[in-house]
């Protein structure tokens, strides 16, 4: 039972914060770390519970992700794989280069706190310089734009950083609206996270058995329901709120954790 419930508390988790500019990851390992629940199998599950977040992004954005199919690459034709492709190259080659150091030093409440300030301290940069808008819908993004927001999403690798926080903030440096920013984000996070979620997930097999499977599907589900409401909440609220009360509450929760955990 005890399991089961950090199952359930783990998907609220992910779901609630994965497209949220406060870091998913990062509040995922003090989670764990706080619930006790942090041995090799909970790492496996802390992947597999990401799906979870990925299966509600397709929903909701069904629709636009078969138009994305089509292959059409024309200017008038909105986002494109292009834009897709673009935002996707950067995150992928640093990812592939480091992921065994970032798994080896990265994956620790302490870095995870460094993270969650110095993300907070660039939203906050992001509020005060952004430029004009040039993109205040998603079919406005620019190809120049979809690379920039993939080479700010490279600092998301840094867990605690938050890849939500990160490109949004990439996307008002280069005059994307927060709300075309966002969207654009839950858009990228799909392929991205689909792939490193399936390479940790290959990588961790070891540590799959059919008895966790339970555990897994309950933590996948939880993510689910919980991402779909989150991803619908967080665009009616991005019109209203400043990306910098989102990292207020970074800097509030690295500073409640480091009295915790250190």
């Amino acid at each position: 039972m005890g399991d089961l419930l950090n199952a359930i508390i783990m998907g609220i988790v992910e779901g609630l914060t994965e497209f949220l500019p406060v870091s998913s990851t990062g509040h995922l390992i003090l989670t764990a770390d706080l619930l006790g629940f942090t041995d090799a199998r909970a790492k496996t599950f802390e992947v597999v519970v990401q799906f979870g977040a990925v299966l509600a992004v397709l929903v909701l954005y069904r629709k636009r992700f078969i138009r994305l199919l089509n292959f059409n690459l024309s200017k008038t034709s909105g986002l494109n794989v292009l834009h897709i492709a673009l935002a996707l190259i950067p995150a992928g080659l640093f990812g592939v280069l480091l992921h065994g150091v970032i798994k080896d030093y990265l994956f620790s409440p302490a870095t995870v706190l460094v993270g969650l300030v110095a993300g907070g301290l660039l939203m906050i940069a992001a509020d005060r310089l952004k430029r004009k808008i040039t993109a205040e819908e998603l079919d406005d993004i620019t190809y120049r734009q979809a690379l920039a927001i993939g080479l700010f999403q490279v600092l998301a690798l840094w867990p605690g950083f938050s890849r939500s926080g990160s490109t949004i903030s990439g996307g008002m440096f280069f005059g994307a609206s927060q709300k075309a920013a966002a969207e654009f984000t839950f858009i990228v996070s799909v392929p991205i996270m689909a792939g490193a979620s399936g390479i940790d997930l290959i990588k961790s097999r070891a540590f799959l058995t059919a008895a966790d499977l339970p555990l897994f599907l309950i933590g996948l589900l939880a993510a689910f329901i919980v991402a779909t409401i989150a991803i619908v909440t967080f665009l009616n609220l991005i019109k209203k709120l400043r990306l910098s009360w989102f990292a207020y509450y970074r800097f509030g929760l690295a500073a409640l954790f480091a009295l915790l955990i250190l």
